[in-house]
């Protein structure tokens, strides 16, 4: 390397462009075989530099979200899925929901897709650049009970505070007690106006008194999810057990 291309790697990094810096040396000598003008050469790099940016903050994005896998909605079987059309699905992938703040919640039996499509919107938002975070319900209360007395529990709360999409995983797959309904309420609370919340549930709003244990809670909680959301009920056989694999031929 040349004491010219030496001072150039060092000027980008000065400039903070440091993944132009890695690879000015190969795009000179790229420039030169091909003959790039110097606006070619200058607009590759500059490009070279965003796009590797954006890679790098989308991995960030993944990083951050927690997904416990990678579900797309690609991959999503919606032909089994009789009760949200195709143009209801479409609607969904726009995340125009997610623009204008809205909440999902999405109710049916286990294996029908729920956790797929709540994760599938969240890897959209993800491209598109929100932050997302993903957790289980009986996470979230762990997390909520040891705020004050762990510090990795705080910072993880604070990461889903936020977060511009919020996805809650078997939202009353169990019952709280007093304390634990009081603390869910105030991280509904929280979130409330500022981030959008997708929810997975076997159990409809109607049945949520019976496992929050507390009216007055339960419809604070109900007032600010439902406020402006959109419910979907998922039906038909578990996708799990109709595609399951088998050791036997």
């Amino acid at each position: 390397m040349n004491e010219v291309t030496v001072e150039l790697r060092q000027a980008l990094r000065n400039l903070n462009l440091t993944e132009a810096a890695q690879v000015i040396e190969q795009t000179l000598m790229e420039a030169d075989s091909k003959e790039w003008t110097c606006r070619q050469f200058l607009q590759w790099l500059l490009q070279y530099e965003m796009n590797r940016r954006e890679e790098k903050q989308l991995a960030k994005r993944f990083r951050w979200a927690l997904f416990p896998e990678i579900k797309r909605l690609d991959d999503f079987m919606l032909e089994e899925q009789q009760s949200l059309s195709r143009r209801q699905f479409n609607q969904l992938r726009e995340l125009l929901w997610l623009e204008q703040n809205y909440n999902l919640i999405f109710l049916g039996p286990p294996g029908v897709g729920k956790t797929h499509l709540a994760i599938g919107l969240g890897v959209e938002a993800l491209k598109k650049g929100y932050r997302v975070s993903f957790i289980t319900m009986d996470g979230l209360i762990q997390l909520l009970k040891t705020e004050t007395i762990s510090r990795v529990s705080g910072s993880k709360l604070k990461r889903l505070y936020r977060s511009q999409l919020v996805i809650m995983d078997d939202l009353m797959f169990m019952a709280m007690d007093r304390y634990e309904a009081n603390l869910f309420f105030q991280f509904i609370n929280k979130l409330y106006g500022q981030s959008s919340i997708i929810l997975t549930s076997n159990k409809g709003p109607d049945d949520w008194g019976e496992l929050l244990g507390d009216p007055a809670i339960t419809t604070a909680i109900l007032d600010r999810i439902l406020h402006k959301s959109e419910i979907i009920q998922l039906q038909g056989d578990s996708y799990r057990l109709k595609h399951r694999q088998t050791i036997f031929s």
